[in-house]
């Protein structure tokens, strides 16, 4: 596979910038016992531990990427509680999340802002992980493939055909997260390769065949490289697991073990 495996470690509303330090610290230590060969590994902070994590990262030279969970799409202005990309893009963050599922359910993020978002993170020189997916009810009734086709079409409204680098992907069915269930390997090859085709009809086979598609949804050591099969799965976006240094590390073990 052409394609560097991403694993990425989403920490939600969890770690202050003291445990950010521990948690980072641990982490880069066991990757630097690993030849992790193709395979690239992210951490997405709450925005409190930000410059904490970057110090740590620049300062050790850790083989770690930092991410983002949110971003505005506002340049400036007044939006009490938000941040901009410009913000991001000073402290070196290299991935945002955008869209991600509790974003678009619990704070209402419309496709329409999905979009936005993604453009203004693309422009500020950082990589949009956009996430889609479907819920469970949508799943039960057949829906999978229109959900993401939707959600895949509107985010990509508008952002010019050589933005393939600056994208990544993010299947993640809301029935999966934090729910011990994750898909089968099936399910996640099927959705990546349908994601794929969608990309495919806006940017050209070209530039869809250079995106990468994580899958995230109750990923755990167990059952990383059974995921890490399909041909379209090319890593995964972790929650619960990440916030642990020995299970994260095992993790991204296993997709050296795909990848490396």
């Amino acid at each position: 596979m052409s394609r560097t495996a991403l694993i990425a470690g989403n920490w939600k509303l969890h770690k202050d910038h003291q445990e950010a330090i521990h948690l980072v610290s641990d982490l880069g230590l066991r990757l630097k016992q690993l030849e992790l060969g193709a395979v690239e590994v992210a951490v997405h902070p709450p925005f409190t531990d930000l410059r904490t994590v970057q110090s740590i990262v620049e300062g050790d030279k850790l083989p770690i990427s930092l991410g983002a969970q949110h971003v505005s799409h506002h340049e400036k202005g007044a939006f009490t509680g938000e941040v901009s990309v410009a913000m991001l893009a000073k402290l070196q963050t290299r991935y945002v999340l955008v869209g991600h599922s509790e974003r678009r359910t619990l704070f209402a993020m419309d496709d329409a802002t999905v979009q936005a978002t993604a453009k203004a993170v693309i422009q500020a020189g950082m990589v949009a992980v956009i996430c889609v997916g479907e819920s469970a009810e949508e799943r039960e009734a057949g829906q999978t493939n229109d959900v993401l086709s939707r959600q895949v079409l509107a985010a990509l409204s508008g952002l010019p055909n050589n933005a393939a680098d600056a994208i990544v992907l993010a299947y993640e069915p809301v029935w999966a997260i934090g729910s011990g269930a994750a898909a089968t390997a099936e399910d996640a090859q099927l959705a990546a390769n349908h994601l794929r085709g969608v990309v495919a009809s806006v940017l050209g086979t070209a530039s869809a065949n250079e995106v990468r598609v994580l899958y995230g949804g109750s990923v755990q050591p167990g059952n990383t490289e059974e995921l890490l099969r399909g041909e379209d799965v090319d890593g995964v976006l972790v929650g619960g697991a990440s916030l642990d240094a020995a299970t994260f590390s095992e993790i991204v073990a296993a997709a050296v073990r795909c990848y490396g």
